[in-house]
């Protein structure tokens, strides 16, 4: 770049003075400012003044958009893994509340008054609640996975001359990929785990089991098929089966159960049977591992269940430190495991499953009625929710939505400013309207939804 286009930069106080109040702390606008006038001299020319601070106005409204901040979900996504999962409940939000303000007893005991245990209540309700002798909890399943992984596998660092029993082996039709494009093949390789693959991808054998297990086979790994489904010719053994089959080779038998459910979900309309925890134990699995934020509703947590003496190595293991939850998820799961255990799961997740259309679609005619008079067209709609998050890929919900065409707008550039909102509004284009499902909505939103529609149609 020539001396006179260096000139034509323009100095950074004289940007953050034509910046003005720019919604974020100074010294990120400082930092967004000098990076972008570096930029500017990296290149071939230098724009106008205005066309820089636009420019720049820009970078900051991409960096507050980034924000972690509530946003209304009306895409009928019910376990939305870009909007953080399962939303908690009163309950456990007052638990967090409580616990974050205040100095608490995570690793004291106060009958006898010195250091104890961490997690010790939460643990033995997790283990109740799932029917297990023993259970623990680390930061989210794919940690719990990589700790079962690592401290069953023998990974070559303990110095044995023995063959090591380092293979996993589980079945071709559930090499999974879960949500990030992570794969439960790149899980296992993370771990140090060899990986064996036994029988085709539609049909596997308790004999392809069986031929697969030698002196290597650190475990036999189950991985439930949550995000996606197969049939026609299919065919996989019980687990009772293979749970029979790995007790008589003394190997562990593990399921990686992924959603975590605590209810009959076949009960509620258009859902299917979601096997849980307690069922898969019962079933002759030795640990099962899940999520805490699908459907059980709680906070992002991995949690591992099931025999006593399993359970207690891993919480031996080194490694389990390194993956421990802080005390606000503790206290998260503490509120979310008693809510089941006394018989009141009133979480948010289980409120919407089980909403009727009636219900939503009395909202619906509401929410129509109030926006009467703006430049749009408000209608009731159809829409089908899904649970979302990996979980019950093929049950869908009949759900009703909130229909907006604005008269001059273009649903996609509508639906923009829908998002720019102060509380961010989310939905879904369908045939030139912009589609709010409301059971994803809470009915506590509905006042701000409003305010945001108004909003977007002024703006």
């Amino acid at each position: 770049m020539k001396r006179s286009q260096l000139r034509a930069i323009p100095a950074v106080e004289k940007v953050l003075q034509a910046l003005g109040d720019a919604g974020v702390p100074r010294p990120l606008v400082l930092d967004v400012v000098r990076r972008e006038l570096a930029a500017l001299r990296k290149g071939k020319s230098v724009p106008e003044f205005e066309a820089v601070v636009a420019q720049i106005r820009g970078a900051l409204r991409d960096l507050r958009s980034s924000r972690i901040r509530p946003l209304i979900n009306g895409t009928g996504i019910l376990i939305h893994t870009n909007f953080g999962r399962a939303p908690l409940g009163e309950r456990v939000i007052e638990a967090v509340a409580q616990i974050g303000a205040h100095y608490n007893n995570l690793e004291y005991g106060l009958a006898g008054g010195r250091r104890g245990g961490r997690a010790a209540y939460l643990e033995n309700s997790l283990a109740v609640l799932c029917g297990a002798e023993a259970a623990t909890v680390v930061n989210n399943n794919a940690a719990a996975l990589v700790l079962i992984l690592r401290h069953f596998c023998d990974t070559g660092q303990s110095g044995k001359s023995a063959p090591r029993k380092n293979e996993v082996i589980i079945s071709r039709g559930e090499l999974v990929q879960i949500g990030g494009g992570f794969r439960i093949p790149d899980i296992l390789e993370t771990s140090g785990a060899r990986l064996r693959e036994v029988g085709a991808t539609n049909k596997t054998t308790l004999r392809d089991y069986a031929r697969a297990i030698c002196r290597e086979t650190a475990l036999i790994l189950k991985v439930h098929r949550s995000n996606f489904f197969m049939g026609g010719f299919v065919e996989s053994p019980a687990p009772e089966e293979i749970g029979a089959l790995a007790r008589s080779k003394k190997v562990p038998f593990v399921e990686d159960l992924g959603s975590g459910a605590m209810i009959e979900t076949e009960k509620i309309a258009g859902l299917e049977h979601e096997p849980t925890p307690a069922e898969v134990i019962r079933r002759g699995v030795d640990l099962v591992c899940f999520s805490g934020d699908k459907l059980l509703g709680g906070p992002q947590a991995g949690i591992v269940a099931g025999k006593g003496k399993l359970i207690d190595a891993l919480k031996r293991d080194p490694f389990f430190r390194a993956l421990r939850c802080d005390k606000l998820i503790l206290a998260a799961l503490e509120a979310t495991a008693e809510a089941y255990l006394c018989g009141e799961p009133n979480l948010p997740v289980l409120r919407m499953l089980r909403m009727g259309e009636l219900e939503l679609r009395a909202r619906a005619q509401t929410l129509c009625d109030a926006l009467a008079g703006l430049p749009l067209r408000a209608t009731i709609g159809a829409g089908q929710a899904q649970i979302g998050g990996g979980t019950l890929p093929r049950s869908v919900i009949e759900s009703v939505t909130l229909d907006l065409a604005h008269h001059s707008l273009p649903p996609q550039e509508f639906a923009a400013r829908l998002r720019d909102q102060p509380l961010p509004v989310i939905g879904y284009v369908v045939r030139g309207a912009v589609k709010l499902d409301l059971r994803t909505i809470f009915r506590d939103q509905d006042a701000a939804l409003l305010a945001a529609i108004r909003a977007a149609c002024n703006s």
